[in-house]
């Protein structure tokens, strides 16, 4: 396995290597501009679940955010039990002359941090609504290749951080909805009704 995901990783740097047009995007993208979209779409997808007074929408927004920081925080115990070190610090790769376009960070690798917040984020907005969602695990898709592209991340790495991440998505969308529906009902008899309605409130 691990062979294989070696094999994969110069693959994907043998197309680093030529395609110079495209690293400023895949640099960007993989570094903060994935991130920082799936996150907007979070917030987007709040505001619009609270302008149409769709509780389960509002719920499933918020809990995507939160799987999102709960998912960075289980990867962190995760990658120090695994410690597996970055292909870009592997000194058998390196006598590839691999290309890697980003300052090569001294954490572990296995599971990819960014990996596991897209991979939350992404199904935590499948929930809000399926057509987003779509969009979102593109995106995150694209960001997983791309921390690959850049040459920091096996793609065992990136696989892994979307499965894990979205695996907790889901085990908190579960445990958390039927409580966090009550509070959200709650609040919006409250002065803090604006957080979760833009008018009269529904469950649907």
């Amino acid at each position: 396995m691990r062979s294989l995901d070696r094999h994969l990783y110069l693959d994907v740097n043998s197309l680093t290597r030529h395609s110079g047009w495209a690293h400023g995007f895949m640099k960007a993208y993989a570094l903060w501009a994935g991130l920082v979209i799936l996150a907007a779409m979070a917030v987007a997808a709040w505001l619009w679940a609270r302008q149409q007074r769709r509780l389960v929408g509002v719920v499933a927004a918020v809990i995507a955010g939160l799987s999102a920081v709960i998912a960075l925080g289980v990867n962190h115990f995760v990658s120090q039990a695994i410690a597996r070190r970055r292909p870009c610090h592997v000194p058998s790769l390196l006598h590839h002359k691999v290309a890697v376009l980003l300052g090569c960070a001294s954490d572990y690798s296995f599971p990819s941090d960014h990996a596991v917040i897209a991979g939350a984020l992404a199904t935590g907005l499948v929930i809000v609504d399926r057509r987003l969602g779509l969009v979102a695990w593109l995106l995150a898709l694209l960001l997983a290749f791309a921390r690959v592209y850049v040459g920091v991340h096996y793609p065992a790495d990136v696989i892994a951080g979307l499965l894990l991440g979205s695996a907790i998505a889901i085990v908190l969308w579960l445990l958390l909805r039927r409580p966090a529906l009550a509070a959200t009902e709650r609040l919006a008899r409250t002065p803090l009704r604006p957080l979760v309605a833009a008018g009269t409130m529904t469950r649907t």
